[in-house]
């Protein structure tokens, strides 16, 4: 399978780095002043390795979209059975019919588009980053410790998830069309992607009412499952979620008799402890 990849920084290039691991031949496409990935991470002998990462297993290719002449690239890679980018919804086929006439011409073909809002959302026209995106889907409120500002995550976790739906979206498409023969469109948008990682919260919002907060290192309804400081100045994260795991916890810490103490919750959710973090 070939892949013709136009994303740049991370969503689009991470949802081509993963299928290129798993056999597609993809080609990158930068601009002539190359990829902003190139810059970003640290560097060994003058080279990002964060590009490194994000490019290997592709072909790269630099072409200036913006000249006239820039589509015999597309014709040249006429024979590719997957095209992935990043733009705002619009912003490619406002450079001329370069999507219109593709599709016409390769109606097998599966497109991949990777924005920050969608086409349909209430503010498509709108740039997209992971930032902005991770705070539209409200995962913000829930990252941090519930007496401080809101934190982020020290990784783009956002333009990851939405890589990864980009490629499992991808796959399910050509999956498709060996039954079919025809091609989709994926459209993965940040925020959507993010906001799916907040299942846990959203049914408990729409039929309870409750509005989750801030927690810190402890994930709630789930005790323990938390950092806790040892002896030594370091941390050890302990995790026991159910009555025989909790058991088991209870020995090792040479203290059998908290399983069977009242407030342990035992013979509860585990949810029934968080009161004793």
């Amino acid at each position: 399978m070939r892949v013709l990849e136009i994303g740049s920084t991370v969503a689009g290039p991470f949802c081509g780095r993963l299928l290129a691991d798993f056999g597609a031949e993809v080609i990158k496409v930068e601009p002539p002043e190359g990829d902003p990935v190139r810059t970003m991470g640290k560097r060994f002998e003058g080279k990002s390795l964060l590009r490194a990462s994000t490019f290997r297993n592709k072909e790269l290719v630099s072409i200036d979209r913006a000249c006239p002449r820039a589509g015999a690239g597309g014709r040249a890679r006429s024979q590719e059975r997957c095209w992935s980018r990043t733009s705002r919804p619009g912003a490619l086929e406002k450079r001329g019919p370069v999507t219109r006439n593709r599709r016409r011409a390769t109606q097998g073909l599966v497109m991949v588009r990777i924005s920050g809002f969608r086409r349909q959302a209430p503010w498509p026209a709108s740039a997209g980053c992971t930032s902005s995106a991770r705070r539209r889907a409200a995962r913000a409120t829930r990252n941090g410790d519930p007496d401080r500002a809101p934190s982020r995550v020290a990784v783009s976790m956002t333009d990851y998830i939405t890589g990864l739906y980009a490629a499992f979206g991808a796959s399910m498409a050509l999956l498709a069309r060996h039954r079919t023969g025809r091609g989709q469109c994926i459209d993965a948008a940040l925020y959507e992607c993010a906001f799916s990682f907040m299942e846990p919260w959203i049914p408990a919002h729409q039929k309870l009412g409750h509005v989750a907060m801030r927690a810190g290192s402890r994930l709630p309804e789930s005790t323990p499952n938390n950092l806790y400081p040892t002896g030594d100045d370091s941390y050890i994260h302990i995790t026991a979620m159910g009555d025989a795991v909790f058991r088991r916890l209870t020995v090792a810490m040479v203290q059998p008799e908290l399983a069977d103490d009242p407030r342990s919750g035992m013979r509860d959710p585990a949810a029934a402890r968080t009161t004793n973090p």
